[in-house]
Parts: structure tokens; sequence; C-alpha cells
């Protein structure tokens, strides 16, 4: 069984992409902030953990392995945030703007619960380099208009007209959009989980 511990829609058809379907999507409520000198990096992989333990601590269902992930996009050591409004939208790409960054996504896999076995957890992370394009005023306005880059890291989707926007990828597609494809099937696949 797996239960997919997370409210994106994007990881859910990712993972059906690979062929996978989640038996449960289970979102779990942790405080996202960032702490004080935290890295980027260190920041994702503990925010996936603690997701995939708050939801492992709370599944009293069949053994099941839980899956988590954390995207973070940073520009050098700065985390920008999950845009919450157009206003925030528009700064991360003024800040983005010609400038190559990193996203960063962490997945953590708690593998299943069982009599003898309390459960282990797994992290893998990926990193994929993404530079914009130099942006206009006006194709910052047309982007924040659209409405997709609010409830976004970085304050965009690739997968949308954000894809107009950048210049260069170097790693992998399928993190920027929130999960990469090829290190969440190997983890899964190496701790035992068949589809």
């Amino acid at each position: 069984m797996l239960v997919l511990a997370s409210e994106s829609p994007r990881r859910a058809a990712l993972l059906a992409q690979a062929g996978i379907t989640p038996d449960v999507i289970l979102p779990a409520a942790i405080d996202e902030c960032v702490r004080k000198g935290e890295q980027p990096r260190l920041h994702a992989m503990r925010l996936a953990a603690e997701k995939a333990r708050k939801i492992h601590s709370e599944w009293n269902g069949k053994p099941a392995f839980i899956l988590a992930a954390d995207t973070v996009v940073a520009l050098g050591r700065r985390i920008l945030p999950k845009a919450a409004d157009d206003e925030e939208v528009r700064a991360c790409l003024k800040l983005l703007s010609g400038r190559r960054h990193q996203v960063i996504t962490a997945v953590a896999l708690m593998t299943p619960f069982t009599s003898g076995n309390e459960g282990k957890l797994r992290t893998r992370v990926a990193l994929t380099r993404v530079s914009l394009l130099r942006l206009s005023d006006a194709q910052i306005d047309s982007y924040v208009e659209s409405r997709e880059g609010v409830g976004k890291a970085g304050g965009y989707a690739i997968q949308g007209r954000a894809e107009m926007l950048v210049k260069e990828i170097a790693g992998s597609y399928s993190n920027v959009v929130g999960l990469p494809l090829a290190l969440t099937v190997s983890l899964l696949e190496g701790c035992g989980y068949g589809r």
C-alpha cells in the first residue's frame, strides 16, 4: 500500500506518469517556516522527513509505504517563498529574472510499520539548475495576471506558461514540477515497493 503525504495534484500526476497510483492521498499539515540559518537543501530534507513521519505516526491502517516530498526554490542560500499572492509572485520573478537558481526537492519514504518493524525513513535529494530569461515588466505582469504562480515555490510553475520564461534547465524537469520521477521510482523500488 502507498500513501502519498502531499496535497499537490502535480505530485500525484507525476506518479501516474510512472504508472504508480497512491492508494491514499493524505496531506501532512506541518509548520514549513524556515529555521534561522537553515540551508535550502537541509530545509527541504527536514520538511519532507517531517511530513513522512507525521503521516506515519497518524496512520493506523494496513502496513504502508509513506511517500512525502518538499520542493524549495533557492537563489544562493536564500529560500524563496511559496508565493502567497500576486505581489509575492512579482517579487520572486524580479529576483529570478536573468539569473540561475536551484530547485531542490527532497523525497522521503517511510517503509511499512509491521510487527517487529517500526519502519525506516529513507531520504533522497534532487537538484536542478534553472536559468530564467531577463524578464521585462510586461512579461512579469502577464505571468502575474495568469495567477499560475500563486502557491508555487519561487512564484512560478514550469509546467505552465512559465516554461516560456526559462532560458536553460540542467537536471530533472520533473523535479522542477515537484517530484523527481527517476529518483522517486528508484527509491520506491529499492525499498521493496512493487507496483
